[in-house]
């Protein structure tokens, strides 16, 4: 049987005054998409439940009825809802796409099974100038040459994760596109006779943007995991930038912790 929310979302008015970042710079749309979108998300809403109406979301977070119109509506096209006539917006099931899990310390294993399991898509490849970042990253001058990329990879067809690649020129120049739509990058390198051999990875958090939440098929302003990594060769060059956007619900990190013993158990 369907059942209507009725519990506000927040508790207090306290409560919906910071959960709305009034001074983000975010829209309110987009933040109100991203709080509900978490809840869904994490069960604290169930499939068949009703969401409140628009004049719910009025007062639960003090917004205008064009504001929480725009977040039903976006919720909606995200396929997390749906709008029915006359009843409310209805909480659809969940899709169960699978879940990637990768080890935080095992990279080169990671990407390689990412490699195997996985499908990816290039939508850029071309030559920029490095910009500050890059450049500080790859220990090159600003404005050097480098190869970009970006890329979304799926896992059964669902999009989990976005990801744009600097590489110095010498090395971009031994392999083009089509290669990388068909191979992991550290295969391309180490074919173009890189032999890779550490890497230094930074792992954080960060909101989609419309360009990637189109991209991801998320809404606009929902959480990402974000991970920046600096590959370097035996010779200790740095010969990858890589920043990954990557969808929580459908990626996730693993660590463990104990001791050698206990983990071949």
């Amino acid at each position: 049987m369907r059942r209507s929310v009725k519990r506000p979302i927040q508790e207090s008015d306290g409560a919906v005054e910071s959960a709305l970042g009034r001074g983000s710079g975010m829209p309110l749309y987009q933040q109100i998409v991203a709080l509900l979108t978490n809840r869904i998300r994490s069960g604290a809403i169930l499939p068949g439940e009703y969401l409140p109406g628009e004049n719910g979301l009025c007062a639960e977070y003090g917004v205008s009825r064009i504001t929480a119109k725009r977040a039903m509506n976006e919720l909606a096209q995200a396929g997390l809802v749906a709008r029915e006539r006359g009843k409310g917006t209805l909480v659809l099931a969940n899709r169960l796409a699978p879940v990637f899990s990768a080890s935080i310390d095992g990279w080169r294993e990671n990407v390689s099974m990412m490699g195997r399991s996985t499908s990816v898509r290039v939508l850029e490849f071309s030559y920029v100038p490095a910009s500050g970042e890059v450049a500080s990253a790859l220990e090159i001058e600003k404005c050097d040459t480098v190869q970009r990329a970006v890329r979304v990879r799926s896992l059964s067809g669902e999009p989990f994760s976005y990801l744009v690649t600097y590489v110095p020129e010498d090395i971009g120049r031994c392999y083009k596109r089509k290669d990388l739509g068909n191979n992991p990058l550290h295969t391309l390198l180490e074919r173009g006779g890189v032999n890779i051999a550490a890497a230094h990875q930074t792992l954080t958090a960060t909101l989609a943007d419309t360009p990637v939440a189109g991209i991801l098929n998320i809404p606009v302003g929902s959480p990402l995991i974000e991970v920046e990594r600096v590959v370097r060769d035996d010779g200790g060059r740095p010969v990858q930038f890589i920043r990954i956007l990557y969808r929580p619900d459908l990626y996730r990190f693993e660590l463990y912790l104990g001791s050698c013993q206990n983990r071949s158990a």
